[in-house]
């Protein structure tokens, strides 16, 4: 599904090579300022990278990449907008139904709640939310422990897994990696 080797993009990180199958868990673990989010945003398709190559789904050129791969929550790229409720994100992004996705991902928040009024982890669940919302074949997920205790991080990470399961590749950073997942990729 996801074969990167020796990316690149200069200045932010270097060198990186790992492998992810269909239906995994790949976790990118380092530092604040590491080029976690920078690769996050190489492997879907957003950034280009100054070197090395990368075929996701068998594509190899952003654009097409951008059309199997989508963005969970990513701070900075794409933040909830805090006036909105949880309802209004989903119904912006997609005219069907969209309740499977709400109880898959676990949001935990009423639909008539306000993206300023959910804590991280709902965030970061909506994100996942939004993202299977485009029947992604890989989905990325940005900081998936900031700022959660050891239990919310551990259901986070349980979520990852069963998404993994349920067929979708995932591909989440993080400070602190899980104890399980299929691939790791460590970033200094």
């Amino acid at each position: 599904m996801i074969v990167a080797e020796d990316l690149s993009v200069e200045g932010v990180f270097s060198q990186v090579s790992f492998e992810s199958g269909a239906g995994t868990l790949s976790v990118v673990a380092g530092p604040a300022g590491s080029g976690r989010t920078s690769l996050l945003l190489t492997v879907a398709g957003r950034m280009k990278p100054t070197k090395g190559t990368l075929s996701v789904a068998g594509h190899t050129r952003p654009r097409a990449i951008r059309r199997v791969a989508a963005l969970g929550l990513v701070d900075g790229v794409t933040d909830l907008e805090r006036s909105l409720t949880v309802r209004e994100h989903l119904r912006e992004r997609r005219r069907k139904p969209y309740a499977k996705v709400l109880e898959t991902a676990r949001v935990g928040a009423d639909e008539r709640a306000k993206a300023r009024d959910l804590d991280r982890e709902q965030r970061v669940r909506l994100g996942l939310a939004l993202a299977m919302l485009d029947e992604p074949r890989v989905i990325v997920a940005d900081n998936v422990d900031a700022g959660l205790p050891d239990d919310r991080r551990d259901a986070m990470w349980d979520l990852l897994r069963e998404l993994s399961g349920q067929g979708h590749t995932i591909v989440a950073s993080c400070i602190q990696p899980p104890v399980r997942f299929d691939t790791l990729v460590e970033l200094s």
